[in-house]
């Protein structure tokens, strides 16, 4: 045990008596310390988290892992706290180099006189640092409760320390539908709130804590005193409480506040009384007004659903109460909704909605995980419970001459497909064309795609991808798009097939790795991601082009971390191989994207050497509420931290889905969430 007012100290050395040395040396000094002693690296983590130290003094002559490593387990769990480095001796390059990594210096127990003024000079600095935070901190809180004073608003607020409530006003009292005498005073958070919610709430607690929480808004369950639910929108800060950390949550009054009446009495007309979503004449309206304008990229789909057997649920629980299903089913939708999809009752006891995602993989993940939870659910009728099964079609909206009709025609005849076929289950209609009309249309696009090359018609957007470790490493994902003779964008869905099926990928990617190249050299980007197409791939004469360009452009290779698809790398894995190996040796960086969803990813960890997995986009949909694709992400992350691989989350579209990846332990993240693509400012040279 610790004395009382002792300040935590860590210190990892494989000797007790340094231990020893340390803390006699900084009480002697003034330094009431408590040292804890840490042999072994790999105890660090937990370390950090549970005993929150000031300092950290690492002998690091005699540890079994590099600087390197030990702070970057440091950054992840206490950012500030400063570290020093002991050595037998010390001299100006370790200085450098220990400060260059993020230490605060480096010292000797030879001279513990300097070891004692840089400990006291360090602690003052921390000391003054977190204070100057936890002023400001407070003169926000402070500023931010004067504005709802002087609006008149009296948002929900509680403190929580380590997952405990400490205080609560009274609007969050009578929010959750408790009284004044019952204090919710040491109840666990996590009691009032669906338990689905709780990996992305615990996940944003802890970022919270440490600093990495930008105040996005949180979506979560509610569980109120009555036992039903509410969906709320939490707003999270840091703050103290009584002297010591803790996460500040507010649910802002306005949010609760009923619409104006104008507003209540447009909603009634357009939206179905037992959904709340729109009814089919403002659905189909609504979806044609978003079709006429051209997405920046990724897909758009419909998807139908109607229940399985509807005519026996009926009859289980009378016509009326029949509705009564349909509020369930909808309210089950609605949780997996994103804010841009379009949702509405269509045809008695249809659903259609209108979505926007990365790819069309993501639409099917998404679709599956509906009917897995509508399977799943126990749907409570007044005293009668039963469980149900939906089937869903997919109808695709392309974005060149979208047809709305055709594409909910589609959606309806794959969800009555499966349906025929025995129901509870997703179902794409196959609408592949015939092969004159594939001709046709090549012909068309291999004659614009060879324009737009000889007329340097590319043009590259770049997509920035963010660090959960909290802080901008300035990397960069970049895509292409053409540009028709009129100068209108056009998507790479729209014109990549045919030129996979003509021979046409190969100059595409040289031109994007060319601009790519530009683009590293005229910004300062630490690694920008460029993707290869299998042409690329198998293409002997590509890795002499890239040596050639490398000396004419003059840039650091390691800038670029060529990329691809996890498909590929199964379908070519020798291929894959050499060519990882011999970009390593130009100095490039390499990545798998996709990465998570084909037969073995694990062997493709130990078979390819590369720097980055990016975990394919569709395990993120709905992954903030399933458990079984948490545990498939954080066995992948674990894999590759294992093999020092680095890891991105692809096509992370809410703050829910980042909490809960900031909790399984990804590193960076990228998506519409993140940052929309954006133009790259200069045009690249083929």
């Amino acid at each position: 045990m610790s004395e009382q007012g002792a300040v935590p100290m860590i210190v990892m050395t494989k000797s007790q008596d340094h231990v020893e040395a340390i803390n006699s040396t900084l009480r002697k000094a003034g330094h009431p310390v408590h040292c804890t002693w840490l042999p072994d690296a790999s105890d660090l983590g937990d370390a950090l988290t549970q005993l929150n130290p000031e300092m950290m003094f690492a002998f690091i002559e005699e540890l079994s892992v590099d600087l390197t490593s030990i702070m970057k387990i440091k950054q992840q769990s206490v950012p500030g706290m400063p570290v020093l480095v002991v050595r037998e001796k010390v001299d100006e390059d370790a200085i450098a180099e220990a400060m260059r990594l993020g230490c605060q210096d480096v010292v000797t127990l030879a001279n513990r006189s300097r070891l004692a003024a840089v400990a006291s000079r360090e602690l003052r600095a921390h000391r003054l640092e977190r204070a100057l935070s936890t002023t400001l901190s407070s003169a926000r809180e402070y500023r931010e409760q004067l504005q709802h004073f002087l609006e008149g608003s009296a948002d929900a607020i509680t403190h929580v320390q380590e997952g405990i409530i400490v205080d609560a006003n009274r609007a969050w009292l009578e929010l959750f539908g408790y009284s004044e005498n019952e204090a919710l005073n040491g109840t666990p958070l996590m009691d009032l709130f669906e338990q689905e919610t709780h990996p992305a709430l615990k996940g944003a607690l802890v970022a919270c804590l440490q600093g990495k929480w930008s105040g996005h808004g949180l979506k979560v369950q509610a569980l109120l005193s009555d036992g039903s639910s509410m969906p709320l929108e939490l707003g999270l800060t840091r703050a103290d409480y009584d002297d010591e950390p803790a996460v500040r949550i507010a649910i802002s009054a306005l949010h609760k506040k009923d619409r104006n009446l104008e507003g209540q009495l447009a909603d009634a007309v357009k939206n179905d009384a037992t959904t709340g979503f729109l009814q089919q004449r403002h659905l189909v309206a609504a979806i044609r007004a978003r079709a006429a304008h051209s997405m920046r990229g990724g897909v758009r789909q419909i998807a139908h659903l109607k229940p399985d057997r509807f005519i026996d649920i009926q009859n289980s629980i009378g016509a009326m109460a029949s509705e009564d299903f349909m509020v369930q089913l909808a309210d089950l939708l609605r949780s997996q909704l994103t804010s841009s999809d379009l949702c509405g009752r269509f045809g008695g006891n249809g659903i259609l909605v209108m979505m926007e995602r990365g790819t069309a993989k993501d639409v099917e993940t998404w679709a599956e995980n509906i009917v897995k939870r509508v399977r799943a659910h126990v749907f409570v009728i007044e005293d009668k419970t039963l469980s149900a099964t939906i089937s869903m079609g997919l109808g695709l909206l392309p974005s060149a001459n979208p047809d709305v009709g055709a594409a909910i025609t589609d959606a309806v005849s794959a969800t009555r497909r499966g349906r025929e076929l025995g129901g509870n289950q997703m179902y794409v209609v196959d609408k592949s064309d015939t092969d004159t009309r594939v001709q046709a249309y090549d012909k068309i696009w291999v004659r614009h795609i060879k324009s737009a090359l000889m007329e340097n018609r590319f043009r590259l957007v770049q997509q920035p991808i963010a660090s959960l470790l909290g802080e901008d490493k300035g990397m960069f994902d970049v895509l292409v798009r053409m540009l028709d003779e009129q100068g209108n964008e056009v998507l790479p869905a729209e014109f990549i097939a045919a030129a996979e099926r003509n021979d046409l990928m190969k100059n595409i990617d040289r031109w994007v790795v060319g601009a790519s190249m530009s683009f590293a050299a005229n910004r300062k980007a630490s690694c920008i991601f460029v993707r290869l197409s299998k042409d690329t791939v198998l293409d002997k004469t590509v890795l002499p082009w890239l040596d050639t360009q490398l000396k004419s452009l003059k840039i650091e290779p390691k800038r670029l971390c060529m990329q691809v698809t996890e498909e590929l790398a199964n379908q070519y894995v020798r291929q894959t191989q050499e060519l990882a190996e011999s970009l390593r040796k130009l100095g490039f960086r390499f990545a798998l994207e996709h990465f998570g969803t084909g037969r073995d990813p694990l062997k493709l960890l130990n078979d390819i050497e590369m720097n980055f997995i990016k975990v394919d986009g569709s395990l993120m949909q709905g992954l903030s509420t399933n458990q079984i694709q948490q545990q498939r992400v954080k066995g992948l992350v674990e894999a590759a931290k294992r093999k020092g691989i680095e890891t991105v989350a692809e096509r992370v579209e809410d703050a829910n889905t980042m909490a809960v990846l900031w909790q399984l332990g990804i590193e960076f993240i990228q998506g519409y969430f993140v940052n929309a693509p954006e133009d790259v400012t200069m045009a690249g040279e083929r």
